[in-house]
C-alpha cells in the first residue's frame, strides 16, 4: 500500500478509535489514579505504558534495592491491569525513542500521566519528551497526584489548596479498559540494568497489595504509640507507619492514605487511648510531606546547589576518603551512629530523627559535602523521594540559610534514643564487653586497653573540637554582608508558617533567618 495511503487509513481508524498513551512512572497502581481514570472515561481505546530507562538506573542515587521495590509494585500493576481488560507494556529503552515507537506503531496522539517531582535528570528527561510531543503534534497532560503544584507560583494559604486536593472523592478502579494487541514485555532483571547491588530479605516488600496491608495494620494496631515512640529506632519500626516507599512510587496515594485515616479518627471519636493524638501528629506529616515536595518543584537545582549560594565551597568538594568510608559502612567509632548506619544498611529504612543524625555527623563532625553524603543515603534508603531527600540533605548540612543550625549530639543521641543500649548492641555486636555506663563512649572506658579482640575503632575524629570547628565555620558564612538579604529571598519563596487557624501561610515578609521557619521541626517525615 501506498504510504499516503496508509497515513489516511491510519488516520481514518484513530478518528473511529482514538487511542490514549498512559505514561506510568511514580504512580504504579490503578486506584485514585485520576490519568488512568481519565483516559478510560473516553470514547476510545487504551495504551498503558512503563518505561524502564537504563540511563535512570545508571544514575548515581538510584541503587539496586529501589528497582526491586519497583518491580515489585509492577507485579502487582500487571496482575490489576491485565484483569481490567490490557496488560500494561514493558519497555525498556530511553523514553522519547520509545515512545515514538510506539506512535509510529499505533499512531496515538493523545497522551496522560501524572507530574512526577522527580531527581533532576527527570525533570531534564520530561522536558526532551515534552518537545517531541509538540513536535509530532501529541497531546501530553499531566495531572496532579499530590497537592504539589507545578507552573503556579506558591501562594499563601497552601494548606487549603492541598486540603481540598486530600478531600476530593478517590478516583475510582476502571471497570474495563479497552486496549491493543502487542507484546507486554518483560520485566528486566537488576543485573541487566547495571545494577549489582543485590535486594537483602529484610527490606520492605513492594506492591499495592502490601501497601494495603501495612495501612490497615498502622491504623488499627501498630499506630498508637506513634506519637512517643517514633524518635528511638527501637520503637520506630513498628510505631511508625512504614507507608514512605509505597508513597514514593505511587502505590497508594496521599489522599487515600489521609481518608483512611480520618475515617479511622472519626471512629476513635472521643477515645482517650493516645490513638488520636499519634493520628493527629501521622496528619500533618502527611502535609509536610507535600510541602517539602513543593520546594524542589519550585526549585528543582536544590539537588546539586546549596540553597544559600553562601555556602557553596564551604566543605572540600571532594570528601576525604578515609572519614566518608567510615561513615558509609558504619565504622566512625562512634556507637550510635554506627549502629543507625549499619540498621540503614540491613533494611534500606531508618527513623526521621537517626536519618537527621547521621546526615549531621557527616556534615558537622566529619565535614563532608552534603552532596556527596546525600547520594549515599538516596541509594540506601527504599523510600528514596528527592522532594523530601535533598531539602532536607540540606537542612541536616546547615545549607539552606534560613533554618536553625541543628548539630546532632550522637552520645546523647543514644543516650535518649537508646538507653538500655539494646538497639547499639544489636547491631554494633563488637561492643559486647563493655559496660552499658560506657557503651555510648567506649573510648572512656578504663578497660579498653585491654580489648585486644574487639574490632571496633576509636572515634576517627575528636567530637568536640569537630563540633566546635564546624559551628564557627557554619556562623561565619551568615555573618557576611549580603547573607541576610539573600536569606530573606529564600524565606520568600520556599518558607512557610502557620497561623493562628494552624494554616501554613508564606513568609512574604523577611523575617530573621534562624527563627523564621516552622519547617525546622526534625520530625516531619516519620511515615
Amino acid at each position: 500500500m501506498p504510504q499516503a495511503a496508509m497515513q489516511t487509513c491510519v488516520s481514518s481508524d484513530l478518528a473511529a478509535d482514538p487511542l490514549t498513551l498512559v505514561w506510568f512512572k511514580r504512580d504504579l497502581r490503578v486506584t485514585d489514579h485520576p490519568a488512568l481514570q481519565s483516559a478510560a472515561s473516553g470514547p476510545g481505546r487504551v495504551l498503558p505504558v512503563y518505561i524502564i530507562e537504563p540511563d535512570y538506573w545508571h544514575l548515581p542515587d538510584m541503587s539496586g534495592r529501589h528497582w526491586g521495590f519497583i518491580a515489585e509494585c509492577l507485579r502487582d500493576l500487571q496482575a490489576d491491569l491485565t484483569r481490567l481488560g490490557t496488560p500494561l507494556a514493558l519497555r525498556v529503552g530511553d523514553a522519547v525513542q520509545t515512545l515514538e515507537d510506539l506512535r509510529q506503531k499505533f499512531g496515538f496522539t493523545q497522551m496522560i500521566s501524572h507530574i512526577e517531582t522527580g531527581n533532576l535528570w527527570s525533570f531534564a528527561r520530561d522536558q526532551r519528551v515534552a518537545n517531541w510531543a509538540r513536535a509530532q503534534g501529541v497531546v501530553w497532560s499531566e495531572l496532579p497526584q499530590s497537592a504539589v503544584t507545578r507552573g503556579i507560583a506558591r501562594a499563601n494559604r497552601w494548606a487549603d489548596r492541598r486540603g481540598r486536593f486530600v478531600a476530593e472523592a478517590v478516583s475510582p478502579i476502571p471497570p474495563v479498559l479497552r486496549g491493543v494487541k502487542l507484546e507486554p514485555g518483560t520485566l528486566p532483571s537488576a543485573a541487566s540494568l547495571g545494577l549489582v547491588e543485590g535486594r537483602p530479605d529484610t527490606l520492605q516488600v513492594g506492591g499495592r497489595r502490601q501497601a494495603e496491608r501495612v495501612l490497615e495494620d498502622f491504623l488499627q494496631r501498630r499506630g498508637q504509640p506513634y506519637r512517643r515512640a517514633m524518635s528511638s529506632p527501637l520503637s520506630a519500626e513498628m510505631a511508625c507507619s512504614r507507608l514512605s516507599p509505597y508513597l514514593a512510587y505511587g502505590a497508594i496515594t496521599v489522599r487515600e492514605v489521609v481518608q483512611a485515616t480520618a475515617r479511622r479518627q472519626a471512629e476513635l471519636k472521643g477515645s482517650r487511648s493516645g490513638w488520636l493524638s499519634s493520628l493527629s501528629s501521622f496528619q500533618s506529616r502527611l502535609a509536610w510531606r507535600d510541602h517539602f515536595t513543593q520546594k524542589l518543584e519550585d526549585q528543582p537545582d536544590i539537588e546539586t546547589k546549596c540553597l544559600h549560594p553562601a555556602y557553596e565551597g564551604l566543605r572540600p568538594e571532594v570528601p576525604d576518603p578515609a572519614l566518608f568510608l567510615a561513615w558509609k559502612t558504619g565504622q566512625t567509632g562512634v556507637p550510635f551512629v554506627d549502629a543507625c548506619m549499619r540498621y540503614l544498611i540491613a533494611t534500606g529504612w531508618l527513623n526521621f530523627r537517626m536519618r537527621a543524625m547521621l546526615m549531621s555527623f557527616a556534615s558537622y563532625q566529619l565535614w563532608l559535602d552534603w552532596r556527596s553524603t546525600g547520594l549515599h543515603l538516596a541509594r540506601l534508603f527504599t523510600d528514596y523521594e528527592p522532594g523530601i531527600h535533598w531539602p532536607q540533605v540540606q537542612m541536616q548540612s546547615g545549607t539552606t540559610g534560613i533554618n536553625t543550625i541543628r548539630i546532632y549530639n550522637p552520645v546523647k543521641q543514644g543516650l535518649d534514643q537508646d538507653p538500655e543500649g539494646i538497639f547499639t548492641r544489636r547491631w554494633v555486636p563488637e561492643l559486647a564487653p563493655v559496660p552499658d555506663v560506657f557503651l555510648q563512649e567506649p573510648w572512656r572506658w578504663d578497660g579498653r586497653g585491654t580489648l585486644l579482640g574487639v574490632a571496633y575503632p576509636r572515634p576517627v575524629v575528636d567530637l568536640k573540637t569537630a563540633v566546635s570547628q564546624a559551628r564557627d565555620r557554619v556562623w561565619a558564612v551568615r555573618r557576611d554582608r549580603g547573607f541576610a538579604a539573600k536569606a530573606g529571598q529564600i524565606v520568600t519563596k520556599h518558607a512557610s508558617r502557620k497561623d493562628s487557624a494552624g494554616h501554613f501561610v508564606n513568609d512574604r515578609a523577611p523575617r530573621r533567618p534562624r527563627r523564621a521557619l516552622g519547617d525546622d521541626r526534625q520530625m516531619s517525615f516519620d511515615l
